[in-house]
């Protein structure tokens, strides 16, 4: 068996290394500091159990959980944190198993029994979980059982045609399947309605223009393209620029 442990703390990391070890000497163990990493080692390794810290810099363990349920095979996933109101309130219902700091032995050894039983991590709701928690810093695409992780920061803008939306960044255009409605949701501290089928980064704006006829047009940054305003949008965006 393939166990990712998870955790940006190495003394921590190694504890739990020492523990597995106590278990079963035949477990591949390989290890990430951040969520980040440990999607790209995931995504590589394909490891059977992820056991994860919560609370970690540059993208903590639920958002990293959240985009790992895009992978294939999924992992089981095992929650370590410090805190036990986040465990008892956010992840019970969601995750394999938690453990709390400092981990026991015999409580690992209850959570990986109860991993390899169940053998996929029940995540399908995390994105959900995230957005009512806090809004994601990547967007994930999945392709081909791969994941293209694209900074929420450098999307400038999303753009819907009938079932399909379009993130542009750096340059690029990538098909996700989520709506438009629930980016929006998200994002709406960094993205702003201007049409029924446009989201734009606020950040990335450039310019609001009226034209002859007395519509108005958004330029963004690096990007040639101008986009529509609808009238009955066009007060938000005023407010909304005033207070950028």
């Amino acid at each position: 068996m393939k166990i990712l442990i998870v955790d940006d703390e190495q003394l921590a990391r190694q504890r739990i290394v020492d523990l597995l070890s106590d278990i079963d000497t035949e477990y591949i163990i390989i290890q990430a500091k951040n969520g980040l990493q440990a999607l790209e080692i995931t995504e590589k390794e394909e490891p059977d159990i992820v056991l994860m810290d919560i609370r970690m810099p540059g993208m903590d363990g639920l958002e990293s959980a959240t985009h790992m349920s895009a992978l294939s095979p999924t992992p089981a996933i095992i929650f370590i944190t410090a805190f036990e109101e986040h465990a008892v309130k956010a992840f019970e219902a969601n995750a394999i198993d938690y453990l709390l700091k400092p981990v026991r032995l015999k409580r690992l050894r209850q959570a990986l029994k109860k991993a390899k039983m169940i053998g996929l991590s029940r995540i399908n709701n995390f994105q959900e979980m995230q957005k009512d928690k806090s809004s994601r810093s990547y967007l994930s695409v999945s392709s081909q059982g791969k994941i293209l992780l694209i900074p929420v920061d450098k999307i400038l803008c999303f753009k819907a045609d009938q079932k399909y939306v379009t993130a542009y960044w750096d340059n690029q255009q990538t098909l996700t399947d989520e709506s438009l409605k629930n980016l929006e949701q998200e994002f709406s501290d960094k993205f702003i309605r201007i049409h029924r089928n446009a989201l734009i980064s606020t950040s990335h704006i450039n310019a609001l223009e009226k034209t002859k006829d007395g519509a108005y047009i958004i330029k963004l940054n690096n990007l040639d393209e101008e986009f529509t305003v609808s009238r009955r949008h066009i007060p938000e965006i005023k407010k909304k620029l005033k207070n950028i």
